[in-house]
C-alpha cells in the first residue's frame, strides 16, 4: 500500500504536485523491484514460514526499506516475487516498521466500511473496496515469537490488503464489476500512452 490521505488506504499512489528528484529517484528504483498486476506470483497462495533466521530478518528489513522509499503504507512478499507467508507495514510516519509471518485473521467485526485503496503492484488505480473496520490477527514476528495485533480503522484495512497479497487476492477481485472494468480500461490506456511515447 501507499501514502495518500489517511482516508485512502493501501498502497495508494501519493498526490504530490512537485516532488523531490531524490526521493522520486528513490521511489522509482524501489518500484522497479515490485511485481505488477499480470505476474503470476501475485494470484498465488504464498507458502507459510518456517525458518526464522538472519535471512528473514533481512528480507524485513530489505522490505521496509522498498516500502519506504515506494511511499507506500504495506508490502508483502509476494508483491517482490517471493512466495512466503510475510508482510511488512507502517501506519504513520513515526510508527515502527512491523512484520507480520504466518498472519491470519482471528477475529474480524461484522461492521464494515468502504475506502478508496490503490496498491504498489496496480500503480495509478484505486478502487472502492468494503472491509471490517476491526481485526485481530494472530501471527509471528520476524524471530518467531508470538504476534497477536488487535487492529482498527486505516491499520486494520493495511493488514487485510496486505494479507490478502499472501492468498493471490488483488484490490480489483475485491471491488465491483464496474469499477474493475474501468480500472482494466485505465491500465489498458496508459500503457498504449507509454508504448507510444
Amino acid at each position: 500500500m501507499s501514502d495518500e490521505l489517511e482516508q485512502h488506504t493501501g498502497e495508494v499512489e501519493p498526490e504530490v504536485e512537485e516532488q523531490d528528484p531524490q526521493v522520486e529517484a528513490r521511489r522509482a528504483a524501489a518500484m522497479s523491484f515490485v511485481r505488477r498486476l499480470g505476474d503470476p506470483v501475485l494470484k498465488s497462495r504464498a507458502t507459510p514460514v518456517d525458518t526464522f533466521d538472519h535471512a528473514l530478518r533481512a528480507q524485513v528489513a530489505r522490505m521496509g526499506g522498498l516500502m519506504n522509499d515506494a511511499l507506500g503504507v504495506g508490502l508483502a512478499a509476494p508483491q517482490i516475487g517471493i512466495s512466503q507467508r510475510l508482510l511488512v507495514y507502517r501506519v504513520g510516519q513515526d510508527a515502527p516498521l512491523i512484520a507480520l509471518v504466518n498472519p491470519a485473521i482471528e477475529w474480524s467485526s461484522d461492521e464494515e466500511e468502504i475506502f478508496e485503496e490503490g496498491c504498489l503492484s496496480i500503480p495509478g488505480i484505486t478502487v472502492d473496496v468494503e472491509r471490517p473496520i476491526h481485526v485481530r490477527v494472530l501471527a509471528q514476528d520476524e524471530t518467531g515469537a508470538e504476534r497477536r495485533i488487535e487492529a482498527s480503522g486505516l491499520e486494520a484495512r493495511v493488514i487485510q490488503h496486505e494479507l490478502d497479497h499472501l492468498d493471490g487476492v488483488l484490490i480489483l477481485d475485491r471491488t465491483t464489476k464496474e469499477q474493475r472494468k474501468a480500472a482494466m480500461r485505465a491500465l489498458r490506456e496508459a500503457e498504449e500512452q507509454r508504448q507510444a511515447a
